[in-house]
């Protein structure tokens, strides 16, 4: 099976998901890129994706770098780079035949031009919800296991629990 390669780009999603979009409006943008890489960390982490976020340096001018946070790489792109070039350059050198590249953007001339590169390509929109379906998914298992340890925590082990189902079950009939 082929490694999964998500390139996301970073601004796109602050501007079209609804709690970033409002930390945006607040001036908190580095409050909504925070809040964007834990939430596709956790995503990353539970679908088994590397994920590449890439954010233009127009908005941070001279910050160009890369770096690893969360488990994923964040890019600042340079000044003179858009991240919508940076994404084109990284989806056709990154999509081969090991590595199936999927760019998160809602931007339709980016979305032709790196599905014409044989990458496939996700709205922010649909990134948004398929991130929203995980972390549900995330929490009903967080439920299951804490729920697990309460049975793995009682006196009881699975035969004195199946004899005791057994004697209610006699008991109920014998009521009757």
């Amino acid at each position: 099976m082929k490694k999964q390669l998500l390139i996301v780009d970073g601004y796109n999603m602050i501007g079209s998901w609804p709690e970033l979009v409002q930390l945006k409006n607040q001036n908190k943008l580095e409050d909504a890129r925070e809040l964007l890489l834990q939430r596709l960390s956790n995503y990353a982490k539970y679908e088994d994706l590397d994920v590449i976020v890439v954010f233009d340096a127009q908005l941070v001018p001279g910050i160009q770098q890369t770096y690893k946070k969360y488990h994923l790489t964040v890019v600042f792109t340079k000044e003179e780079e858009t991240a919508d070039s940076y994404i084109e350059r990284i989806a056709g050198e990154k999509n081969d035949r090991l590595t199936q590249v999927t760019v998160a953007t809602s931007d339709l001339a980016e979305q032709w031009l790196v599905f014409s590169k044989g990458a496939l390509r996700a709205s922010a929109n649909e990134l948004y919800k398929n991130v929203q379906k995980t972390e549900r998914t995330i929490a009903v298992h967080a439920t299951d296991i804490h729920f697990q340890d309460f049975r793995r925590n009682s006196p009881w082990n699975l035969e004195q629990l199946s004899k005791l189902s057994d004697k209610l079950d006699e008991l109920s009939k014998k009521k009757d």
